[in-house]
């Protein structure tokens, strides 16, 4: 798609009208075996001195997977304590849309202002299934932000190949993961294959814990500028997609800043930041499947999961 450098499109400017209000780094934005560890990868949040170790109930997410008939992976860590929850933390599993937030984070360290409020123009022909906010403005194109916003509180699938275009490809994207000090996750296609989550594929995959960490550079750490990082967690604050999953496990009070995913195979996937009232953030992946190709996903799973990690951390 080619690029255009010209005045910021009205719709940006409602975007941006939403986001000045975010605050960033650690504080609440406004409006296999489990186990808990220190973590070591960008571990910008992590106290210093001995972790916390405890015992987390694997038999609680074993009873989950069975009960559900589906594979499940997770990782947690509170950022205030070192400490985490863990459950199959580094199997690989399908990242299907959660990639967009770790693209739009990516973008927001690599590009200028000048870039971000460019207009990205494209054409019917680079719609694909589920574009109900790049298939509004075919005609004159969005701003990188437009597309970058619709991405991560839309889903629009349409607006993460644009984003990944402009990265230079998935290759650029799973390079620049390698930067953050991510050797797992694998960034290789664009919508709509990178959903089809076929097992054994390693193709557009990651894990739980890479993820996570992947998920706390951006958005806790000193990646992106404050500035930016509000943005970013505005955006997932503001997401539209993830009621039903993390958001519905979190006590009352908390705020919740997520990115879900689907695929094949009945992949159900979200990973988030949660900001409790008075105390540091934790960072949540949460990654399942269900093993057929047309299997529906155990939506309620990604709760049921999220709230045995909230107890094994002791919130």
């Amino acid at each position: 798609m080619r690029r255009f450098t010209v005045a910021v499109a009205a719709w940006l400017g409602l975007a941006a009208t939403t986001l000045a209000g975010c605050s960033s780094a650690s504080h609440a934005p406004s409006a296999g075996a489990a186990a808990t560890s220190s973590s070591t990868s960008g571990a910008t949040n992590t106290p210093s001195g001995s972790p916390t170790t405890t015992t987390t109930d694997t038999a609680a997410f074993t009873a989950l997977q069975s009960r559900y008939h589906a594979q499940l992976g997770l990782y947690a860590l509170d950022t205030g304590s070192g400490r985490t929850v863990a459950f199959q933390a580094d199997q690989r599993f399908a990242s299907c849309s959660t990639i967009k937030a770790l693209a739009a984070a990516e973008l927001l360290h690599r590009e200028t202002d000048a870039q971000l409020n460019q207009t990205i123009t494209y054409s019917a022909a680079d719609l694909v299934d589920y574009s109900p906010v790049t298939s509004q403005h075919v005609a004159g194109g969005m701003s990188l932000t437009a597309v970058m916003t619709a991405a991560v509180e839309v889903s629009d699938n349409a607006a993460l190949n644009l984003m990944l275009n402009q990265l230079g490809g998935p290759p650029a994207l799973q390079s620049a993961l390698r930067g953050l000090n991510d050797p797992t996750t694998n960034a290789d296609r664009t919508e709509p294959t990178v959903n089809s989550a076929v097992p054994g594929d390693v193709r557009d995959t990651s894990t739980p814990r890479a993820l996570a960490e992947d998920l706390r550079a951006y958005a806790l750490g000193d990646v992106l500028t404050p500035q930016r990082r509000a943005m970013l967690t505005g955006w997932l604050t503001a997401n539209t997609t993830g009621g039903p999953y993390i958001r519905a496990a979190v006590p009352p009070g908390w705020t919740v800043g997520d990115k879900t995913g689907n695929g094949d195979y009945g992949t159900r996937n979200d990973i988030a930041v949660l900001w409790p009232p008075h105390r540091a953030p934790i960072v949540i992946a949460v990654l399942s499947n269900r093993g057929a190709k047309d299997a529906s996903s155990g939506d309620a799973l990604i709760a049921d999961a999220t709230r045995v990690a909230l107890q094994g951390l002791g919130t």
